[in-house]
């Protein structure tokens, strides 16, 4: 049986595209991405001179960037799956309850991964302390892997497998 994405790859401009087009499409959104959310970033840490990684202990009164990068990346993973639905031109299956249910497992899995990576960071490393240029590249990076992925697996989840 073919696939979805090469049977409407040669068809007309509303076709579904094929899967090297859909992981350029996906880097191009990361990169995006990670560039406004990491000005963003910028913003937010402005006259800050140092920011912690992480600290050692549960919870903390201090900003750091491992926790800010969790709502940031349960945020975009949940919208940018949303608006890959919307934005796709090919045949798709429907947003309720497909993308609906990858709205949440995108959400639930961008959670898991961010907490989890600074957990592992946390207990190897300690508290760290980095610069406010350093802290907005690493936020860039975490919300363009995360905007990339989300792309990618969106689409390849909701690309309608019947013409």
């Amino acid at each position: 049986m073919t696939h979805a994405r090469e049977k409407f790859v040669t068809a007309n401009d509303k076709s579904a595209p094929a899967t090297a087009e859909i992981a350029k499409g996906a880097l191009l959104s990361g990169v995006i991405n990670a560039l406004i959310n990491g000005g963003i970033q910028a913003w937010f840490l402005r006259g800050e001179e140092r920011v912690q990684l992480t600290v050692d202990a549960i919870s903390a009164d201090a900003h750091t960037v491992l926790a800010s990068a969790v709502p940031l990346a349960v945020s975009l993973a949940m919208i940018l799956t949303a608006v890959s639905h919307w934005t796709l031109k090919a045949p798709k299956k429907p947003f309720v309850p497909t993308t609906l249910w990858l709205v949440i497992k995108h959400g639930l899995f961008a959670f898991g991964a961010v907490v989890a990576g600074a957990v592992v960071w946390q207990r190897l490393a300690g508290t760290v302390e980095v610069s406010v240029p350093t802290a907005v590249v690493l936020l860039g990076i975490i919300a363009g892997i995360v905007a990339a992925a989300v792309n990618y697996m969106t689409i390849t989840a909701i690309l309608e497998d019947s013409p």
